[in-house]
């Protein structure tokens, strides 16, 4: 797999060392249209996106296998965290969705329903986790009870002030129990976001995208930079870091996430599960069948 997973010319960079999220780093200076550590085009991104999700789909298969196998227990956690149009749902259909869906679990959060109001706000999220073997994405996450609940003044400052923490608490017994967390925070600027709202107007088949509670997420935008900034300052860890992908260029955002999850398999150093049968002897057999 070593070979398979060789970083593309084309990345000047390791995605994870560019987008890693630095001390210091203002979510206000973020450069949405930017392509970090990439050195080609839009041109290039078809036949490298193909060729790319190849690796992550190897990837994933062994780690299916190796969880239905019983091998390994280990998992992955894609948690995807943007403002509306950032393109979660592209990261999840054009990179995920070259994976075997049999290993993945995907769980999109919205407004807790009724029974999951009644629980601990985590309650939620532990049931929507990957199992052994499985790649589990969120398409928002935890972080909504330190985003949305903080901008919309949902609970008492004390009360998701406490929550950071506790996150990063939560996390830490993710990743030591075996899972890897992969965490990214998708930038989109409030130009290409009125674009892209634009279209979903002009376009039937978008109609059904557009959310007029939109308009008025976006209208909060500033209350919502200075919560993300927060969030990145105090939960992107050592063992659970934040990637700050800007998503202007929905190609670009495309690429860097499947090299991100590339990365974190690799990094596994996953094996095929071996055979718990006499190879020779089931030949023999079928042979004679």
């Amino acid at each position: 797999m070593a070979a398979m997973s060789a970083l593309p010319d084309l990345w000047t960079h390791k995605p994870r060392s560019v987008l890693t999220f630095r001390p210091g780093t203002r979510v206000a200076d973020i450069d949405t249209n930017a392509t970090p550590g990439f050195s080609g085009e839009k041109s290039d991104a078809p036949d490298l996106q193909a060729e790319r999700n190849g690796v992550f789909a190897a990837l994933q298969e062994q780690l299916y296998a190796c969880g239905k196998t019983g091998t390994d227990s280990r998992s992955v956690l894609l948690v995807l965290q943007g403002m509306d149009t950032a393109g979660k749902g592209g990261i999840v259909e054009h990179v995920v969705g070259a994976g075997n869906p049999m290993g993945i679990r995907y769980t999109s959060f919205g407004v807790p329903t009724a029974e999951e109001r009644a629980h601990h706000y985590l309650w939620r999220i532990r049931n929507a986790l990957p199992g052994p073997g499985k790649i589990g994405v969120f398409d928002r996450s935890h972080y909504e009870d330190v985003l949305v609940v903080r901008v919309h003044e949902l609970v008492p400052p004390d009360v998701w002030g406490a929550r950071y923490d506790e996150i990063n608490a939560f996390e830490k017994e993710l990743t030591d129990a075996g899972t890897a967390i992969v965490k990214v925070a998708m930038f989109v600027s409030l130009d290409e976001q009125k674009r892209r709202l634009a279209e979903r107007l002009e376009r039937p088949d978008k109609y059904w995208k557009y959310n007029p509670g939109d308009l008025d997420e976006r209208a909060l935008w500033p209350a919502y930079q200075d919560a993300y900034q927060t969030v990145l300052d105090r939960t992107s860890t050592e063992y659970a870091p934040w990637h700050v992908v800007p998503c202007d260029r929905k190609w670009y955002a495309r690429l860097a996430v499947t090299e991100l999850l590339i990365e974190a398999l690799h990094g596994m150093q996953l094996s095929w599960p071996p055979a718990d049968f006499d190879v020779e002897a089931e030949k023999k057999r079928l042979a004679s069948a």
